[in-house]
């Protein structure tokens, strides 16, 4: 099999396609959480601690640099504790997420479906043998 037609049939396997797909989906996922963190969670937090942005929080690792007009180098803390909130919300999110699909497969799994006719007679015949197979024993 040739390189192209191994590709092919790796490309489009149903779990490719599903892992674009997720992929996709957890792009825009992520600009929702982004959001959420930083224009819903963050400005609150930012008051309560005394109207800080965590955006702005950072230190300039070369003072001086700004007094003689250079441009000063940055030392950027606020932006890192924002980014790990929103991947604890992410994560949090994607945790939910997968508990309530686990819940709905479980209650899905748990629907009784009767027995068709040949699944019935076949248990008959089962324990026909079986008692006639005990009778033999004397048990």
């Amino acid at each position: 099999m040739g390189f192209l037609q191994e590709f092919k049939a790796f490309a489009l396997k149903g779990n490719v396609m599903d892992m674009a797909v997720g992929v996709i989906i957890g792009g825009a996922f992520q600009k929702i959480i982004s959001s959420v963190v930083g224009d819903v969670i963050m400005p609150p937090l930012g008051m309560l601690l005394g109207k800080v942005d965590f955006a702005d929080l950072a230190v300039t690792l070369n003072p001086g640099a700004v007094a003689s007009g250079a441009e000063p180098v940055l030392w950027k803390y606020g932006a890192f504790i924002q980014t790990c909130l929103d991947f604890m919300i992410l994560a949090l999110c994607v945790f939910l997420l997968i508990k309530l699909l686990n819940m709905l497969k479980l209650k899905q799994g748990a629907v009784v479906v009767a027995p068709t006719v040949d699944q019935t007679l076949l248990a008959e015949i089962r324990d026909l043998l079986a008692k006639e197979a005990s009778d033999k024993t004397g048990k």
